[in-house]
């Protein structure tokens, strides 16, 4: 069911359509599309190693495979569907999902037990066996000189383990992530985040699944991220860290897909503020990381890829490195190497 667009109102979109195994479970998009191209707001993340994910969905909306699997069914911009009924009603009309059913669930065709084949076919979805993997199992050739002094960056000057990692203290060679939210400065500048949060707190009711989902995928109000489950004022602009496994075959990059490669997400990260962002983890300052540097970084980001996206990664790191030389959007030398900006005080939303 996973590959079959009759899921969707109209047959056309599956949940591969945004989570294609050849593209590592995403699609490639900076948002993803639904029925009649109807475009969201949020990039769509794999679904390799979901299974260990505390929440599901870039703002964590639920925790669940089987919550999560549910939520596009019935989104209009996404698959479309009136009610997850009416797709049981597509499903049931299939004699082989009949049959199916009948000998894995011992029934007919139901919302529970579709939401569980799927979200068990999510769950058999794993992604290890990485020259980062061979080289931490004692392998001191499975990663180059570059990727090791990445490695080293990672947990120390480019703070990426104050997210990428359960506790700072220790380095997490598993999963790289704090499965924590956080403002990192991404989409505030294009929002008027204050005015959408009071929008939110009117429009949606606390707990309320279905609206939050709609509000995410469908409206502006996407951009407040975690603010729309909790309503606290902290987790404003705040999103889900995510996993790096595989994150070189993974992009665009962020909740937004705004950044087109690994250099792009660096700078970002090396020029710390850069606009006045009141809700600015606090984590979140220039770095002062040089060229060489950031490259050691992204290659160290490159030995995460696993051997199923080998030869997907070769390609794709050539293709980001050859663009980085000529478009660098987000790179500030200046800031980078500045202080960290005075931040104002938090408004009232």
């Amino acid at each position: 069911m996973f590959f079959d667009g009759r899921l969707s109102a109209d047959g056309s979109v599956a949940c591969s359509t945004c989570h294609d195994p050849a593209r590592a479970f995403t699609d490639g998009r900076p948002t993803s599309a639904g029925i009649g191209g109807r475009a969201g707001q949020r990039n769509a993340p794999t679904i390799l190693n979901a299974l260990y994910n505390a929440t599901q969905f870039w703002d964590g909306r639920v925790k669940t495979l089987e919550e999560q699997a549910a939520l596009p069914i019935v989104n209009p911009v996404e698959m479309g569907q009136p009610s997850l009924d009416a797709a049981v009603a597509r499903i049931a009309a299939i004699a082989e999902y009949r049959d199916a059913f009948q000998k894995v669930f011992g029934g007919p065709p139901n919302g529970g037990d579709l939401l569980r084949a799927i979200a068990s076919y999510e769950r058999t979805q794993v992604s290890f066996d990485s020259p980062f993997d061979r080289f931490m199992a004692g392998d001191s050739k499975a990663i180059d000189d570059a990727a090791r002094r990445g490695w080293e960056l990672f947990n120390t000057r480019a703070r990426c383990n104050k997210c990428h990692a359960l506790t700072e203290q220790t380095r997490d060679t598993t999963y790289f992530t704090d499965n924590d939210f956080h403002n990192i400065g991404i989409g505030i500048i294009r929002h008027n985040v204050v005015a959408l949060a009071r929008q939110a707190e009117q429009a949606i009711t606390s707990g309320d699944t279905s609206q939050i989902d709609r509000a995410a995928i469908q409206t502006d109000m996407s951009a407040l991220g975690r603010f729309l489950i909790t309503k606290r004022e902290r987790d404003i602009a705040a999103f889900k860290t995510p996993g790096l496994r595989n994150v070189l075959v993974t992009g665009p990059y962020f909740h937004d897909g705004s950044q087109e490669t690994l250099w792009d997400v660096m700078d970002h990260y090396n020029k710390g503020d850069g606009v006045q962002n009141p809700y600015l983890d606090e984590d979140i300052q220039p770095l002062a990381l040089t060229e060489d540097d950031i490259d050691a970084v992204v290659a160290f980001l490159a030995s995460l890829t696993s051997r199923d996206y080998e030869a997907q990664g070769i390609k794709e790191l050539a293709r980001q490195r050859e663009l980085s030389r000529t478009h660098r959007p987000q790179r500030d030398t200046a800031r980078a190497f500045g202080p960290k900006p005075q931040q104002p005080k938090l408004p009232r939303p």
